[in-house]
């Protein structure tokens, strides 16, 4: 029934790096965006990085922008997140998501553009 599958997060220290993958093999319907979402306790979800696969654009949000990088492996139907220097402000639950989006260029960077969702990873930054 899940058809997005995250994994790589943990516990870390300020500074630190992590690798977050998205399995999307269980996928049962076409995609052609990918999202990292995040959400943190008593807070809305929020973008994070996002990929279109046809034009491999990328966005990032402001507060990540020079930290993470998405990258995606077509071949193994995987996308990741590079997350370095991370920061407490980063703990969050993040969660994966695609979505098809007929003609575009970009990927949308609101959540509510996505229909299929990962369980989520937790990732906490904390000394």
């Amino acid at each position: 029934q899940v058809q997005l599958v995250e994994s790589g997060g943990g516990l870390v220290q300020p500074g630190g790096s992590l690798r977050l993958s998205c399995a999307a093999s269980k996928l049962p319907l076409s995609y052609n965006n990918i999202g990292w979402f995040r959400q943190a306790p008593g807070k809305e979800r929020e973008g994070v990085s996002c990929i279109n696969l046809n034009y491999i654009t990328t966005h990032y949000a402001e507060a990540v922008k020079g930290r993470f990088t998405i990258s995606r492996d077509n071949a193994k139907k995987m996308v990741y997140l590079q997350m370095n220097n991370l920061k407490p402000e980063d703990t969050a639950v993040y969660y994966c998501a695609a979505v098809w989006v007929p003609g575009g260029s970009e990927c949308p960077h609101s959540n509510h553009a996505y229909n299929y969702w990962g369980q989520g990873t937790q990732v906490t930054v904390s000394s």
